[in-house]
């Protein structure tokens, strides 16, 4: 195991304002802080699911952990084979390699602050997905750039049966 040192000397002040938002309502997602900003130690967003609305589907991360902060509402997170509901307040955290996907909860809204450590170059991944959303790119151009972005998609029944 290898202990991150992150590289940055100031630190990282993100306005509300100034935050860049993707996409739109029922799912908009503002981005915080990538990893260039905090010399690798970190990347963070903030995602707003309306009305049960789908987060990201299953899928892991080999060289990351990712945090789920619920600072409002009920969401649905897979974590391994479980589903877990996170009420606000409550917090997820999910290793390196352990399959994982997030939705607001049936007929709920979720705000969400997620957390990936360490940081990956993530805002351009979360703007292919506004082109995907928008029909500029096709779905499958995710599967060019998932060693890019360290998002392996995969498949879970146990996901797949709750979401239904």
């Amino acid at each position: 195991m290898s202990l991150i040192m992150p590289s940055f000397d100031e630190s990282v002040i993100v306005r509300a304002a100034e935050a860049e938002t993707i996409g739109a309502a029922p799912t908009t997602i503002r981005l915080l802080a990538d990893s260039t900003s905090t010399g690798g130690a970190l990347s963070t967003q903030r995602v707003s699911l309306l009305d049960g609305a789908n987060g990201a589907a299953p899928h892991h991360h080999s060289r990351s952990a990712e945090l789920f902060y619920l600072l409002d509402g009920t969401a649905q997170l897979l974590s391994g084979d479980q589903v877990v509901t996170a009420e606000r307040g409550d917090l997820v955290i999910v290793p390196p390699g352990l399959d994982h996907a997030f939705a607001a909860a049936p007929g709920e809204n979720a705000d969400i602050l997620i957390v990936i450590t360490p940081g990956i170059e993530r805002f351009e991944y979360f703007r292919h997905l506004e082109r995907i959303a928008y029909g500029k790119v096709p779905p499958e151009s995710l599967l060019d750039v998932q060693e890019l972005y360290d998002t392996y998609f995969t498949r879970s029944e146990a996901w797949n049966t709750v979401r239904a």
